[in-house]
């Protein structure tokens, strides 16, 4: 089993940018280079979006047509950490972002499942606002 935390959240005025971190742990030999990592975020009353996902062996990435040209999602295998890099901002970003760990095929067909992740961080709330 996978735990994940993330951090980085908070309020920011439409056009800025935050970097949102998704720190991984396991046992004593744990490693992400095997993992698929998925950044998600949902909105009240709306489904549950895939906005980014990287595979840590290959470094393949998939953005969501939403966040494509203002998003980077990138790794530190050494330290167990994936990134979310997100700049000019719009009120529509406003989620709750939660980072997953899983294997797939391809990160098109992670961030685009409806698999309920056994591996999730608890959350980390952006609200873009003026």
């Amino acid at each position: 089993q996978v735990q994940l935390v993330e951090s980085g959240g908070g309020l920011v005025q439409p056009g800025g940018s935050l970097r949102l971190s998704c720190a991984a742990s396991g046992s004593s030999d744990f490693t992400l280079d095997y993992y698929f990592i998925g950044w998600f975020r949902q909105a009240p009353g709306k489904e549950r979006e895939g906005v980014s996902c990287i595979n840590n062996s290959d470094g393949s990435t998939y953005y969501a047509e939403s966040v494509k040209g203002r998003f980077t999602i990138s790794r530190d295998n050494a330290k167990n950490i994936v990134y979310l890099e997100m700049n000019s901002l719009k009120a529509e970003d406003t989620a709750i972002y939660y980072c997953a760990a899983d294997i797939f095929t391809t990160v098109q067909h992670m961030c685009t499942s409806r698999r309920i992740f056994g591996s999730r961080g608890q959350g980390t709330q952006v609200t873009v606002s003026s």
